[in-house]
């Protein structure tokens, strides 16, 4: 198998970060993040597009939304560099899966399913260190100690985006903005829904099938 072009879609809390790690150990790809790839390109010149800042930092530096023409051509950047790639977070909008169709072809596109409130559960349960980083969960993983980071001892802390309010919030402008990304690709040879519900192993195993059996 060559190193497969793989999309992988789904709600804050779907377990898109874990899955993504896993596909590109597995499959020898690169993880492609539009976070990862506006911090590495913070620097390019985009002065030719017109906007007020001519880099992408600058944007980022004032607190902006970086506008979807910038994402567009880091992302596109990246994926020229890499051999294969599991993309996670992009496309955002139907404009961004356009853009995309027209600089790459797709081997498996993903969509991890996970009902609101399994989603609303996970998220509102997160904990995290201030200080490490470290990520925990109320229930499903534990510190040793309750409210102590394993790593460093620091307190944890429950992110203010991870209130049910938010988070719900989060969910609705998931659905108002990606459900059509969603149905761009459903029906495609390339479109799997994976029960994003069962434990990290089950959901991996359903992963793997689904782009090996089309890639």
């Amino acid at each position: 198998m060559t190193e497969p072009h793989v999309l992988l879609l789904g709600a804050p809390g779907a377990g898109k970060g874990t899955q993504s790690k896993r596909i590109a150990e597995r499959f020898g790809v690169d993880h492609i993040t539009t976070g990862d790839a506006l911090r590495a390109n913070k620097g390019m010149d985009i002065s030719e597009l017109g906007f007020e800042h001519d880099t992408p930092g600058g944007f980022m530096d004032a607190g902006e939304l970086v506008p979807d023409e910038v994402v567009n051509e880091i992302v596109v950047t990246a994926l020229a560099d890499a051999d294969g790639f599991v993309l996670d977070g992009y496309p955002r909008n139907i404009e961004q899966a356009e853009f995309l169709d027209e600089r790459t072809d797709l081997d498996a596109v993903l969509l991890l399913s996970v009902p609101d409130d399994e989603l609303v559960d996970r998220l509102t349960g997160r904990r995290v260190c201030p200080d490490c980083g470290a990520n925990y969960h109320v229930e499903f993983d534990t510190p040793e100690e309750a409210g102590v980071c394993d790593e460093c001892g620091a307190a944890l802390v429950q992110r203010e985006d991870d209130t049910e309010e938010t988070v719900r919030e989060r969910l609705r402008v998931f659905r108002e903005n990606t459900e059509p990304v969603i149905e761009h690709y459903r029906g495609t040879d390339a479109f799997a829904e994976i029960d994003g519900e069962g434990t990290p192993d089950e959901v991996w195993d359903a992963v793997a099938d689904a782009i090996e059996s089309r890639a």
